[in-house]
């Protein structure tokens, strides 16, 4: 009897111990690693004391549409911490990010902000992401010292995925004026420069270039080299609706 009181007894332990065992890989999504966003300073002990994102930065998670840096999670709020000592990562116009996963969730798409001005957009197709993935946005149209937000929302669920980088931008800005030769008063009318064609990808468009996207015309203020992704809508930065 003693020996079947015992083992009844170790029977009833293994339901807890099975249980407990996957907790630690419950939270496992992704985060931007390259340039370091503030998660993954914490992550490295750049910037110490984090909290939460000390041990899981891929863990900022909310619903879509935040507009914050750390999703819903209570012990993440130190990423919204405007005055803790984030690293800045000095960049020109054109910044390459490389986001590390530890659970590949569907991908609905990839945006980036810098403040209310979406500065990039990749669409995921509905697919799990593959390493390495990296994206080139264009930031023309700002300097000095900027926040820019990444998101990654899921496919298949409500949530999102939130990193904050932050970054010295140099050759940003607004174009200076373009210096005329001096013609004498004049009434004259302004008309606009001969119309590019329908918008599209890997096309160069100088300053002053106009097309027409989505039934709409556009007036390109910001000379590049288009990408899916900088639709004139898309990219208040480098197109001006006419």
């Amino acid at each position: 009897m003693k020996l079947t009181r015992k083992a009844a007894l170790v029977m009833a332990a293994v339901p807890a111990i099975v249980l407990i065992t996957p907790v630690g890989s419950a939270s496992a999504h992704g985060y931007v690693s390259s340039p370091p966003s503030r998660q993954a300073q914490c992550a490295s002990g750049a910037v110490p004391n984090c909290g939460g994102p000390e041990w899981e930065p891929q863990s900022a998670e909310g619903l879509k549409g935040r507009t914050d840096c750390s999703g819903a999670a209570n012990n993440f709020q130190v990423l919204n911490d405007d005055s803790r000592p984030w690293k800045a990562t000095d960049t020109g116009t054109s910044l390459t990010m490389t986001w590390t996963f530890t659970a590949r969730h569907r991908t609905r798409d990839y945006e980036y902000y810098i403040g209310g001005t979406r500065v990039g957009f990749v669409d995921g197709g509905n697919a799990a992401p593959v390493d390495p993935v990296r994206h080139t946005i264009n930031l023309s149209g700002f300097s000095g010292r900027q926040k820019l937000r990444a998101i990654w929302n899921i496919g298949d669920t409500p949530m999102a995925f939130y990193s904050c980088i932050d970054l010295n931008i140099s050759g940003g800005g607004t174009p200076p004026p373009t210096t005329t030769n001096p013609t004498p008063p004049t009434t004259t009318t302004t008309t606009p420069p001969p119309a590019g064609g329908t918008w599209a990808p890997n096309t160069y468009y100088a300053t002053g270039a106009t097309v027409t996207y989505g039934g709409s015309s556009y007036k390109c203020i910001q000379a590049h080299t288009s990408l899916t992704g900088w639709e004139p809508p898309n990219v208040a930065s480098l197109w001006q609706k006419i």
